[in-house]
């Protein structure tokens, strides 16, 4: 059982469903000390070879072995800004299938259905494409081409519902669930009568192995099309968290943060200025965040010519701020937003209007009279009198479903489970939680942020499972 239908579920279950990835006979990828490994067991699916060892000396931008792995062997050169194809061809081994559910409030797609459709992504369009599905490809096929290289969060949404339908994957997918608990029970204590599935074949999700002495139990709720809530439970002997992490926005802790006029996603703003409640003539909007989501909410109001107070933590020349990693050719709308922060400051009144920088400052409090007062680094205290703040500062996932939160799997388990700072522990070649046999855990759970990354999670958990459900070939 999968919990979670975003890209980490959707390639899962494309591999979990019979789509074994082999080297490409003839093919050759510019990494040579990885095409010697390759050509060694050609005919050896990658599923089935030693992911440690192919991945071993691999170098980019994640710090996942198998991620670089996967990514390079589907993108041989695209750091480079190449366009090599793949190594890999893919063959359909219907007997090597696992049986699977993944389970999702929204549809196939998980969190790219609700982010504002027309938003381009911070990712070139093709490192957003699935396996052996070119995004370039399906793009093409509608007519259209990518802007600036980059993509809608629309046609990102579109691409991941229509790869689940021409990938032939439906019948393992049921939207609109809501898992309210995931928990391990004696094997022994389970009757068949006591499987309500989600799935009409669902006795095959009761053949657990013989050997097994303990199974997760999947609670939840299922919303039917009148609105109703139907309870589910289903057991599972290996259950995988691919829930992403846009559950909970992070919230600042500061007196007033609950008033109403404070809101914790950029889709508040969309909204105050569909219904006129802001408009030129409003008072300042003020963002929190030095992050692209706070960047968005600045070019959005400074097209909709609303005067903004953007207060942020760090230095405009810090180099962990997001803006100073990203090649100004290829995000000129970041740039942009990048130079109004060091150009437009408090102290010093730039070129553009109705924009103030406040660059290490933090808020103190939010006030009943829309008064909110900020603090500088060295002590001195500001108020300004808003129309509404957006605190974006980030979000985490929500585990309410697991055992005190899931804060038992992270890697300091004293904390909550943190996609940046805390992930979830994990053994880097199968995912498995180093904590809990069993339970997997996928993408930004597992410190795997970006798409054209969280695909190799999902190779080493299948090969994983393949090798536990002994299907994997002699």
């Amino acid at each position: 059982v999968f919990l979670g239908n975003g890209p980490s579920g959707i390639c899962l279950s494309y591999l979990l469903s019979g789509y074994i990835p082999y080297f490409k006979r003839d093919s050759l990828h510019p990494h040579p000390i990885l095409q010697r490994k390759l050509e060694e067991a050609p005919d050896v699916s990658i599923l089935d070879q030693d992911l440690e060892y192919l991945s071993e000396g691999l170098e980019g931008r994640s710090h996942s072995p198998v991620a670089l792995l996967f990514d390079t062997l589907q993108r041989p050169d695209t750091d480079f800004g190449g366009t090599a194809e793949s190594v890999l061809t893919w063959w359909h081994e219907t007997d090597r299938a696992i049986p699977h559910l993944v389970l999702g409030r929204n549809a196939p797609g998980g969190a790219w259905h609700s982010i504002e459709g027309s938003m381009v992504t911070l990712s070139r369009g093709e490192w957003m494409g699935l396996p052996d599905l070119p995004f370039k490809d399906w793009l093409k096929q509608k007519r259209r081409g990518l802007r600036n290289n980059r993509a809608t969060a629309e046609d990102i949404a579109h691409y991941y519902q229509h790869y689940v339908v021409r990938k032939g994957l439906q019948k393992n997918f049921r939207c609109g669930t809501v898992v309210t608990s995931v928990r391990k029970v004696s094997a022994e204590s389970i009757s068949n009568h006591a499987q309500e599935d989600l799935q009409e074949n669902s006795d095959s999700l009761c053949n657990f192995n013989e050997k097994s002495t303990e199974v997760f139990q999947v609670d939840g709720f299922f919303k039917t099309v009148k609105g109703d809530k139907e309870p589910f439970s289903i057991y599972a002997e290996n259950v995988v968290l691919a829930t992403g992490t846009c559950d909970s926005p992070t919230w600042l802790g500061v007196k007033g943060e609950n008033l109403s006029y404070v809101h914790h996603q950029l889709s508040a703003l969309e909204e105050a200025v569909k219904n006129n409640s802001i408009g030129i003539m409003s008072d300042p909007v003020l963002i929190v965040g030095a992050g692209l989501t706070a960047a968005d909410a600045i070019l959005f109001a400074h097209h909709c010519n609303i005067p903004v107070i953007h207060v942020f933590r760090r230095r405009v020349t810090d180099p962990g701020l997001i803006f100073n990693q990203l090649p100004k050719m290829m995000y000129p709308e970041y740039h942009k937003v990048h130079q109004m922060m060091k150009e437009q400051s408090a102290a010093c009144a730039g070129p553009y209007e109705c924009y103030v920088s406040l660059p290490e400052h933090h808020v103190l409090s939010f006030g009943k009279d829309k008064k909110c007062i900020f603090q500088d680094k060295n002590g001195y205290q500001k108020a300004y009198k808003i129309s509404m703040a957006l605190v974006l500062t980030g979000s985490n996932p929500n585990l309410s479903f697991l055992p005190n939160n899931g804060i038992d799997l992270a890697m300091d388990s004293d904390q909550p489970v943190n996609p940046k700072r805390n992930p979830i522990d994990v053994d880097p070649f199968t995912y498995e939680c180093t904590q809990e046999k069993g339970l997997y855990a996928l993408g930004p759970l597992a410190g795997d942020n970006f798409v054209r990354f969280v695909q190799g999670g999902a190779l080493a958990v299948a090969s994983a499972l393949l090798k536990k459900a002994n299907k994997n070939p002699p």
